[in-house]
């Protein structure tokens, strides 16, 4: 891949470990689109998305395309970017299942290849924690708002959760995870804790010198979308930033 020979070595890591799970993360995210957790997230979009207008939405680190599937149901114009190939195939895979229209693109997050003002709407989730150049991610993010566009991001402090004692239910997301997969997981969280500081104060901080105003922030989501411990459980709380150009 010749655009990624001067990747810095923490995202070639990060590369390396999600095209090995793009495959069995995809057939998830259709579960998940399949089960009531499509319309819990939906209604946490509602909160911040201004109501029936089609809206031009980038779906950053999109995955295999669930937020992406998510829009486009919805009516809006949507793009997915992600850094790995596999997810993006596993992308296109899921919207032509679900019959779904998006564009899907392989694209760093850090520095996303869109022109000023293209999109009304920026989401993402599980992101913005494996940014090692977080502050140059929200300033290009800003960019590529509207005046009045919204990011929406789903994330949680997993750097610095890592570091604590916790025992896992059961059954949680990460639960048929390979040995060492887990393990070169664990390398990559600790190493991207060197990073980063406490969040999301921090990420409130760094989108204030970004630009963004209306800045919220809501700790209340996790108990609204994993009310079970199943296949899709988070053990670690996640939070929503919404944050406004």
């Amino acid at each position: 891949m010749e655009e990624y020979r001067y990747m810095e070595p923490i995202k070639q890591e990060i590369l390396h470990y999600w095209s090995q799970r793009a495959g069995a993360f995809g057939e998830q995210r259709i579960r998940e689109f399949e089960s009531d957790k499509r319309q819990r997230w939906l209604k946490e979009f509602h909160r911040y998305l201004p109501p029936k207008k089609q809206l031009r939405v980038l779906d950053i680190g999109t995955g295999t395309g669930f937020f992406a599937c998510l829009m486009a149901a919805e009516g809006h114009e949507v793009t997915g970017i992600d850094l790995t190939p596999e997810m993006i195939e596993g992308a296109s895979h899921m919207a032509s299942l679900l019959g779904q229209k998006a564009q899907f693109l392989v694209m760093d997050a850090e520095n996303p290849e869109f022109e000023e003002g293209s999109f009304d709407v920026l989401v993402t989730r599980n992101l913005t924690w494996t940014l090692p150049n977080m502050d140059r991610a929200y300033r290009e993010w800003f960019r590529l708002l509207a005046p009045g566009g919204v990011l929406v991001n789903f994330d949680a402090d997993y750097t610095h959760a890592a570091e604590e004692e916790t025992s896992l239910p059961e059954n949680h997301a990460h639960k048929l995870l390979p040995t060492q997969l887990k393990a070169e997981n664990d390398s990559i969280t600790m190493e991207l804790s060197a990073y980063q500081m406490p969040r999301p104060q921090w990420d409130v901080q760094l989108l204030v010198e970004a630009g963004f105003e209306r800045i919220s922030v809501d700790m209340g989501v996790y108990g609204r979308i994993y009310r079970e411990i199943d296949e899709f459980f988070n053990p670690t709380p996640i939070f929503t930033i919404a944050a406004y150009k």
